[in-house]
């Protein structure tokens, strides 16, 4: 510990990764999703300082991470520990700056919410400390607007929400308009096995970004926030251009997707659970445009191997994917899958 850190104050908090079980690129748009934590994660430690320095140590890099408070996102991979603690200033809950330890199992550029879940543990961990009386939820929004507003991603709040609230073994029924949300068990015969494809790839590097200025200019077409909501109809009579029509075209079908998903872990019905977890992933390569070949390939052998379901899972463009498995077959059809794809590797099980 420094001479400069408090030698009695620190607080601990952790928060877990998560799978999208269905319903990308929506939370932004006004849609239903459902996603789910899982039991990697990640745990950090905060010693305040009185002054403004925030040293950032992690297990999965050999540097320490020396930073000013006052200093704006760098590209460097300290920025979301950064970002996290302005973000606690702002509410009050640390006065100066801070030593952040950090130990996570979440892969980098997975899609599983490393990010957001660093966000929300630091920020639950300053609230410990400045007895904070902040709800998880109100903590999910401020972690949202470091992602936002620090980091430059234009994210929704589903991320945050479910590595703030969601509980392992449960799926996330939650509305991002109304920020209400519903916790369903998984299904018992199946296993949701989360997969990395082994490509990653970075929230800030654009094509994120890309998507949402075209879900803009749907919206500013529409006159409404709510894409999810339109009518199908609507959206193929609309003179827009193919691109943005298509983009549009995810957002409802991917929304009505997620109430047939929700509707279907709440009477067992793996059959509608799998048809739209696979129809989710079409739609997300041919109208959303954010698959990649090799996962397209990954996602389809799946499938052939033994998968109910099987879907890119996170914001794209790399990261995971993630199946519905019998789980009496399902070291079978992992062992078969991996050996087609020895660039893959298993992840999680929801």
């Amino acid at each position: 510990m420094s001479a400069h850190a408090s030698a009695v104050a620190s607080a601990a908090a952790q928060a877990p990764g998560r799978v999208n079980l269905i319903g990308e690129h929506i939370d932004y748009n006004g849609g239903m999703v459902l996603p789910a934590a899982l039991s990697i994660g990640l745990q950090v430690e905060l010693i305040p300082r009185h002054d403004g320095r925030v040293l950032v140590s992690a297990d999965h890099y050999d540097e320490r991470s020396e930073r000013d408070i006052g200093e704006a996102a760098s590209g460097h991979w300290s920025d979301t520990a950064l970002g996290a603690l302005r973000q606690a200033r702002a509410l009050c809950l640390v006065n100066g700056g801070a030593e952040i330890t950090i130990r996570s199992t979440i892969p980098e550029g997975s899609g599983l919410s490393s990010s957001a879940a660093l966000i929300v543990a630091i920020l639950k961990a300053a609230r410990t400390l400045g007895k904070g009386t902040q709800s998880d939820t109100e903590l999910a929004v401020a972690a949202r607007a470091v992602e936002n507003e620090f980091m430059g991603v234009p994210c929704g709040v589903m991320d945050q929400m479910a590595v703030a609230l969601a509980i392992p073994g449960t799926a996330m029924a939650l509305d991002t308009k109304a920020l209400t949300f519903e916790l369903l068990d998984l299904p018992h015969t199946h296993a949701l096995i989360v997969v990395h494809s082994g490509l990653t790839r970075k929230l800030t590097d654009g094509r994120y970004g890309a998507r949402k200025e075209e879900c803009d200019a749907a919206k500013a077409h529409f006159g409404t926030d709510d894409l999810c909501l339109l009518d199908p109809a609507t959206v193929a009579a609309a003179p827009l251009p193919s691109t943005i029509r298509q983009r549009t075209m995810h957002c409802v079908t991917e929304h009505a997707r997620v109430l047939t998903a929700i509707e279907a872990l709440k009477t067992n019905d793996i059959a509608a659970l799998a048809a739209v977890m696979n129809e989710s992933h079409v739609s997300m390569r041919d109208d959303f445009a954010m698959s990649l070949p090799a996962i397209d390939a990954l996602v389809s052998d799946a499938g052939s191997f033994g998968a109910d379901g099987a879907r890119l899972t996170g914001g794209g463009f790399g990261g995971c994917i993630v199946a519905l498995v019998a789980k009496d077959v399902q070291d079978a059809w992992l062992a078969q899958l991996l050996a087609k794809h020895p660039q893959a590797r298993f992840i999680a099980q929801a």
